[in-house]
C-alpha cells in the first residue's frame, strides 16, 4: 500500500502544491475518487470525431506543403532559415510544458484536490499565453521583414499553419478558463468528468499538432 501511494503522489512544487495530501486516508475516502476502468476512453465519440476531422485536415494540409516543396526545394529552404527558430523552440516547450500540467491537472482532479488542479490549469494557460505572444512577436518580426501570404509558397503555407493553430491555441485557452471555473466551484469528479477529460484531450491534440508544425516548417524545410 505505501508504494501504491507514493505512486500517486504528484511530487509537484510546493506553488502547485495545495496540502491535500492523498496519504490523509480520511479525505481521500470522502472524496471517493473515481475508479479506473479498463477500456475507458476519456471524453465523448463526438470529440474524438471532430479531433481525428481536425488532424486529418491539418495532415493534408502538410502534405500539400510537402508537394509544393518538392517542386521549389530551394526557395522553401531559404525561406525557412528566415524563421526565428528560438521562438519556435521555445514555443514548442511551452506546449510541452503545457500538456504536462494539463495531464497533472486531470490526475489531481480525479482525486479531488480542486486548489492544486486549478494552480496546473492556470499554469498551462500561462504556457498558452507565452506561445500566443511569442507568436505575435513572430508575425510581427515576419510581416515587418517583408514576409508576408503574398511572398512565396512557402510564406503562405506558413501563415495558413501557424494561424490555423493559434486559433487553436485560442479556443484551447478558453476551454482551459472553463474548466477552471468548474474546478473553482468544487465540482465532483463524478459530474465532470467528461467536461475536464474532453479540454484535456483538445489541449493535448494542439500539442500534438503544433510539434508536427514545427518539426515540418521550421526544422525538415531548413534542411
Amino acid at each position: 500500500m505505501t508504494h501504491a501511494r507514493d505512486r500517486m503522489d504528484l511530487d509537484l512544487p510546493d506553488f502547485l502544491s495545495d496540502g491535500e495530501g492523498i496519504d490523509d486516508l480520511s479525505r481521500t475516502q470522502s472524496r471517493r475518487p473515481a475508479k479506473v476502468v479498463d477500456g475507458h476512453i476519456p471524453s465523448e465519440l463526438g470529440l474524438w470525431i471532430f479531433i481525428l476531422w481536425d488532424m486529418t485536415l491539418f495532415a493534408l494540409i502538410m502534405l500539400v506543403f510537402l508537394w509544393e516543396r518538392r517542386s521549389d526545394r530551394a526557395t522553401f529552404t531559404e525561406s525557412a532559415h528566415q524563421l526565428i527558430q528560438p521562438i519556435g523552440v521555445v514555443n514548442t516547450l511551452a506546449l510541452l510544458l503545457s500538456s504536462y500540467l494539463v495531464a497533472r491537472a486531470l490526475l489531481a482532479h480525479r482525486v479531488g484536490r480542486h486548489l492544486q488542479a486549478r494552480r496546473l490549469v492556470l499554469g498551462a494557460i500561462g504556457c498558452a499565453a507565452v506561445f500566443a505572444g511569442l507568436k505575435a512577436i513572430e508575425y510581427s518580426s515576419e510581416i515587418s521583414g517583408g514576409h508576408t501570404p503574398a511572398s512565396g509558397m512557402f510564406f503562405r503555407f506558413y501563415f495558413i499553419l501557424t494561424g490555423l493553430h493559434l486559433l487553436h491555441v485560442i479556443i484551447g485557452t478558453v476551454l482551459l478558463t472553463a474548466w477552471q471555473v468548474t474546478l473553482q466551484r468544487r465540482r465532483p469528479w463524478a459530474g465532470t468528468q467528461k467536461l475536464a477529460e474532453g479540454i484535456a484531450s483538445y489541449w493535448h491534440m494542439v500539442d500534438l499538432l503544433w510539434v508536427a508544425i514545427f518539426a515540418l516548417v521550421y526544422l525538415v524545410s531548413a534542411e
